[in-house]
């Protein structure tokens, strides 16, 4: 690729390219809401019973400190479009899975909590896949 052909294509990136940033800023956007509310649970401000962090339960305690701290992490990863923010977030992906579908005696059982990370991580790859294969015919 001659450096005419890099420079157009770093200062006009494709559609998927575009996409893909919103997509992420999105992401960073509900990844800051949920850390949000986390934290609304934690100070608690969150309507209910046990929602106050001295009152909550050890596997609560330490399921809602760590995702409080860590959604607003990947939040910030995912809007610098950094490596590291998808991982993160996968990260807390994960985490909610397994508490609301893993251990729904303890944290309740939340099927679309689980639909909707699945969702967005299959968007994600589909993305990734698309951009992928636009930079190998590009070459």
């Amino acid at each position: 690729m001659t450096n005419l052909a890099e420079r157009r294509r770093t200062l006009h990136p494709t559609a998927a390219e575009t996409a893909f940033i919103w997509f992420q800023r999105v992401m960073a956007g509900y990844c800051l809401l949920f850390g949000v509310l986390y934290w609304i649970r934690l100070v608690g401000v969150y309507p209910g019973e046990l929602w106050r962090f001295d009152l909550m339960p050890l596997h609560w305690q330490v399921a809602a400190v760590t995702l409080a701290v860590l959604f607003p992490f990947a939040a910030i990863g995912l809007w610098m479009l950094s490596s590291w923010g998808p991982v993160i977030w996968i990260i807390c992906a994960a985490a909610e899975m397994i508490m609301y579908l893993g251990f729904p005696n303890i944290f309740g059982f939340k099927p679309t909590i689980g639909i909707s990370h699945l969702g967005v991580v299959t968007l994600y790859l589909v993305f990734r896949a698309v951009i992928y294969f636009q930079s190998r015919r590009e070459h």
